[in-house]
């Protein structure tokens, strides 16, 4: 039965929120608080979606009123909304257009919202990371997207920038692109502005940077077929352990192979050495995955300075090419998979898939970084924060793995 006045004045509010139907989808939702507003049940393209139309009148007329949307007017709102549906438009987004218009097109441009979302962020990001992350999308988005508005933008107009920046050979720089375009939209979706993301149509789209010296393999299946090879190698006990240590821990081959017993703390369950490239003071929190690699390893190398000794002498380190050596036995070709490349592939995944905040990655990866005052970083900053990270890195490997 359709809706009147009298049964819509009689509707009392409940614990929970609730919905009264009217027709053609159109609905009432009565909440605790009292409150009964309209919306609209539809679907496009497939998907269940709801327009919100507004609120009832608190004085029920006749007509449209200031407090609130009559019977009659939202039922003829509903009745332009299955127009549009009929013709294909999504009646939510429609109604975001019209309020972009009526506020000027410039408010909500893509610049406008991208800037909106970088000074939101702020705090979260440093100093140099956020004028550097401001700068790619000045010099590779706002040129040709900048002016138009953020709910206009086709998928294929954002591929096509991106793609203007991969051709170039910055694969990296539009990857970190369409990471924050993502985040761009998720807050004009959050903020009324946008009801859907283009972006997300583009996963995939980008090329991955293969060059021989940094290969690495970032697909989530395939690293778990990695981690299960290395598992199942049939060669030098040390070599194995090293190979299983090096995606927990994503250090420089070098720090890995020169490992000293003597920079491992059981008991903090740190791993603390000067980094190779910077020369500073670098701490590894070790997760209990990696511990116990360590664990297993000790009674065999413990008389050797060196966690992975030679197979040829305790008194050296394992070569680069004992354990690219390895790799390429499990079938993985230089032009696939490197030991750097495990840097790369956490580098990614982190950010990408368990949207971890860039300084923390970039600190636990020995970059120098600099807080807003211009001081880099030590080595303890974030402490809290990486030995979380590299613990849930551990346990997502795991994962993959099948563990």
């Amino acid at each position: 039965m359709p809706l009147s006045n009298t049964k819509i004045k009689n509707l009392k509010p409940k614990d929970k929120s609730y919905k009264v139907t009217d027709e053609k989808g159109l609905f009432l939702l009565v909440n605790p608080t009292g409150s009964k507003l309209w919306r609209l049940k539809y679907r496009l393209d497939g998907k269940e979606k709801s327009l919100s139309i507004g609120k009832y009148p608190d004085i029920p007329l006749a007509s449209q009123n200031v407090n609130g949307i009559t019977i009659k007017g939202a039922r003829e709102i509903r009745d332009e909304a299955r127009q549009l549906i009929s013709a294909g438009v999504d009646p939510s987004q429609h109604k975001i257009k019209q309020k972009n218009e009526r506020l000027g097109g410039l408010k909500n441009s893509f610049e406008s919202v991208s800037r909106d979302w970088f000074k939101f962020k702020g705090n979260d990001f440093t100093t140099d990371y956020l004028k550097e992350s401001i700068r790619r999308f000045e010099q590779n988005l706002f040129p040709w997207l900048g002016k138009k508005t953020i709910i206009d933008i086709e998928a294929s107009e954002l591929l096509e920038s991106l793609k203007r920046v991969e051709d170039r050979g910055a694969t990296e720089t539009a990857h970190r692109l369409l990471s924050h375009i993502n985040k761009v939209y998720s807050y004009a979706i959050s903020s009324g502005i946008a009801t859907s993301n283009p972006a997300i149509h583009l996963k995939g789209a980008i090329k991955r940077n293969r060059s021989n010296h940094f290969a690495t393999i970032l697909e989530p299946d395939q690293i778990g077929g990695l981690l299960r090879a290395i598992s199942g190698y049939k060669g030098d006990f040390v070599t194995k352990s090293a190979l299983k240590f090096a995606p927990l821990v994503f250090v420089r081959s070098g720090e890995l192979r020169n490992a000293k017993w003597q920079d491992v703390d059981f008991e903090k369950k740190q791993w603390c050495f000067k980094a190779s490239k910077t020369h500073i003071d670098h701490i590894v929190p070790l997760s209990s995955q990696a511990i116990k690699i360590l664990k297993d390893l000790y009674p065999l190398t413990q008389n050797s300075e060196y966690v992975f000794p030679s197979p040829r002498s305790l008194f050296k380190p394992l070569s680069e090419n004992t354990l690219l050596g390895a790799l390429r036995r499990m079938g993985f070709s230089k032009e696939e998979m490197t030991i750097h490349g495990f840097r790369a592939m956490a580098r990614t995944l982190l950010e990408e898939e368990l949207k971890y905040r860039y300084e923390y990655i970039e600190q636990q990866l020995a970059h120098t970084l600099r807080d807003p005052n211009g001081r880099a970083y030590n080595r303890t900053t974030h402490i809290a924060e990486r030995t979380e990270m590299m613990q849930n890195w551990s346990d997502y490997l795991y994962q993959l793995k099948g563990e």
